[in-house]
């Protein structure tokens, strides 16, 4: 019986920390996931990312993405390019301390720009052909003026 009260406590728990009813309605909306944890720190893009070492390896350490990113409105359209390399070693368990205790030293061939992933906008990578169509495109004959 006693496991029924931590399980109920701890949803409460979860419902408070997503800001209520409604703030816990969009978080599920958003990110199909509740969780409560640390706040580890913030990117300069403003994600969020937080800790709660109760959960499984892999699912304990995870990012809430920032509203506003560059100057766009991206509240469904997030993606995991969003995060920078520094974060992502930290998401993904290469490395314990996160860049806000521990900054990344700088190497020879790290990206010095992050970039998002563009690919569905107007400023994607579309290559040129370099070679001949195999099928032309059918010109009608023009009308002869006698």
């Amino acid at each position: 019986m006693a496991e029924y009260f931590q399980v109920a406590r701890r949803a409460l728990q979860q419902i408070r920390g997503q800001g209520g009813i409604v703030g816990s309605f969009w978080q599920l909306l958003r990110s199909a996931d509740l969780k409560t944890g640390a706040l580890v720190g913030i990117d300069k893009y403003g994600n969020k990312y937080y800790e709660d070492k109760r959960y499984f390896f892999g699912r304990h350490r995870w990012v809430e993405y920032t509203i506003e990113m560059n100057g766009k409105y991206t509240y469904w359209n997030i993606d995991g390019s969003m995060v920078p390399p520094e974060w992502h070693r930290w998401l993904h368990c290469m490395t314990e301390e996160p860049p806000s205790t521990h900054p990344p030293t700088t190497h020879k061939y790290v990206w010095k720009n992050h970039k998002f992933n563009l690919s569905g906008t107007a400023e994607q990578y579309v290559p040129y052909s370099t070679t001949r169509k195999k099928i032309e495109e059918w010109v009608p004959p023009r009308p002869s003026q006698n």
